[in-house]
């Protein structure tokens, strides 16, 4: 007696399709971990010497305006330092955004985490005196990541406790966060003393971040903050591949309800993931109010926040692959300045690529149709046995 298989409708979807989630982090093989991202940022680079050129210059001008991005981003000690610069507090937004991602999660609230983190580092900075630096300065850094780690709790509650959309409570405590920064400038606790414009006070000496290469040039501007946001990058790495509680992340953003079924908290991985998240953009804060602007004024974020957005997809969500793209962005910034003035092409040219990159590394198989890539396989495995 023979019986027939029934093929199950539970599940429609093609057998190696993935969710636009999954294709952000559970991409192992080398094609989507660096060749498409690689191959995104090249195309957008090409587009860029088409609109150049649309504008009414020359081949020759596109190629000098790029040659000045270069020179701008690595071409000199101090060029190499401002592309650090930019860079540190895009890699630790950047693992921000990263690591919501693995635990599928959308955390668009950075821009606003890195302001609570940076408001309540200098008020750090300036309320405590007469500390040495090793200790005003981790005090300091503290205090933005409980900051930061605060404003992250609440979407996660909120996911966790009432299935709140975390991409519209983040979005709303941006705006928050923005204007209430406004506000306290404007306090006696925040305001410098004989300003009537929002400025805060400035941050004692003790808290500011050493500068790394000041012993050669003290107008080079990369901080103690850079090796700060690459120690954040190895522990999220670790956190991520080597304990239970990364495992568990990586398997809630795989499949929550098979994570559920296995007997994770759902409710905790997504309040510790906030919380993780918005703490490492709170040191981002941290990281630009004691090592570059010494004060706080409104909008000092900069729209570092929502650049991390671009820098997580960039890199995969991979910690290392962060660090990598939040090095090309800072270089792109950097080198943006040069090329505006030694090239004469507008520095928004540098927001278009910056967009084109997103939308290339957002979407792999545009990318494998134009260079006739063989798509990957796909895979969801997000642990490894003995014999894999």
């Amino acid at each position: 007696m023979t019986t027939t298989q029934i093929p199950s409708t539970d599940n429609p979807e093609p057998k190696n399709s993935r969710s636009f989630m999954q294709q952000l982090t559970t991409g192992t093989d080398w094609k989507s971990a660096a060749l498409i991202p690689a191959l995104a940022v090249l195309t957008a680079l090409i587009i860029g010497v088409v609109i150049i050129m649309l504008t009414g210059s020359s081949f020759g001008d596109a190629m000098s305006a790029y040659w000045a991005l270069l020179q701008g981003s690595v071409g000199s000690l101090k060029a190499i330092s401002e592309t650090l610069t930019a860079a540190t507090p895009l890699i630790l937004a950047g693992l921000s955004v990263a690591i919501a991602f693995r635990a599928g999660l959308f955390n668009i609230g950075t821009e606003g985490q890195l302001l609570m983190g940076g408001m309540f580092a200098v008020w750090a900075g300036f309320t405590f005196t007469g500390l040495p630096f090793y200790v005003h300065i981790p005090l300091a850094l503290l205090a933005g990541v409980v900051g930061g780690a605060i404003w992250g709790f609440i979407p996660g509650f909120l996911k966790a406790k009432t299935g709140a959309h975390e991409v519209i409570t983040t979005i709303m405590l941006n705006y928050i966060a923005l204007r209430l920064v406004d506000f306290l400038l404007k306090t006696e606790i925040f305001q410098r003393e004989g300003r009537n414009d929002p400025v805060s006070k400035t941050v004692e000496a003790s808290a500011q971040l050493p500068l790394l290469l000041g012993w050669i040039n003290p107008g080079l501007r990369v901080h103690l903050g850079l090796i700060v946001a690459l120690a954040a990058a190895a522990f999220i790495h670790w956190l991520l591949f080597r304990t239970t509680t990364g495992f568990e992340f990586r398997a809630v953003g795989a499949n929550p309800k098979a994570a559920r079924y296995a007997g994770m908290s759902i409710t905790k991985t997504y309040v510790l993931v906030m919380v993780i998240g918005g703490a490492l953009a709170g040191l981002a804060g941290a990281g630009q109010v004691l090592g570059v602007l010494d004060r706080a004024t409104p909008g000092f974020s900069s729209g570092i926040g929502f650049d991390a957005i671009a820098v997580a997809l960039l890199g995969r969500s991979n910690p290392w692959g962060v660090v990598a793209a939040a090095v090309l962005f800072g270089g792109l910034s950097a080198g943006g300045q040069q090329m505006q003035v030694s090239a004469n092409v507008g520095i928004d040219l540098i927001s278009v690529i910056q967009a084109l990159i997103i939308i290339f590394v957002a979407a792999p198989a545009l990318i494998s149709a134009i260079y006739r890539l063989k798509a990957p396989a796909a895979s969801t495995q997000i642990s490894k046995g003995w014999g894999s």
